[in-house]
């Protein structure tokens, strides 16, 4: 099925956001987004073809979304989606699928990476605080992702790690 614009898919859209440790830039973000689309080009479940669209931000941050309002992902349809996304991470030179990593911007509005203990401590000596923006990849919709994708740390999840 033909891939959709991101902004077209409806609020409800189910999504997945990975995340690099490090910025995709240049040819390798070509080859990732080049792989991404194939893949979104034929993914289908249980034979029913998804209307699915993508989103990469920053350098980093790969938004896939489904609208399931015709046909939902299945299990087996997303975990075709991950070992897609992890056969690439070697050539990427980054990881894209796993969690445990605060994203946030710092002071000059640069993505940074932080483990939570790290995020933690950068709370404690004044670096990050309840105002520095943060990227939410635990959002499950497009609403949800238009809505909190990246906001402030003490509107999110994020403000238990800050002390």
């Amino acid at each position: 099925m033909p891939q959709i614009p991101f902004s077209q898919l409806p609020p409800s859209a189910r999504v997945w956001v990975f995340a690099a440790e490090r910025p995709v830039t240049g040819a390798a973000a070509e080859r990732l987004l080049a792989e991404v689309d194939q893949f979104l080009a034929g993914w289908a479940a249980h034979g029913t073809p998804l209307m699915a669209a993508r989103e990469w931000r920053d350098d980093r941050f790969l938004t896939i979304g489904v609208d399931q309002s015709t046909a939902g992902a299945s299990g087996c349809s997303i975990d075709g989606l991950f070992r897609t996304l992890q056969r690439l991470e070697p050539v990427l030179g980054t990881s894209l699928v796993g969690g445990g990593r605060v994203y946030y911007r710092d002071i000059s509005g640069e993505v940074r990476t932080a483990s939570r203990d790290e995020f933690s401590e950068l709370a404690t000596r004044g670096a990050v605080t309840g105002r520095t923006r943060v990227i939410d990849p635990t959002v499950p919709t497009r609403a949800d992702w238009d809505a909190r994708f990246e906001t402030e740390a003490g509107k999110s999840w994020h403000a238990t790690l800050l002390g």
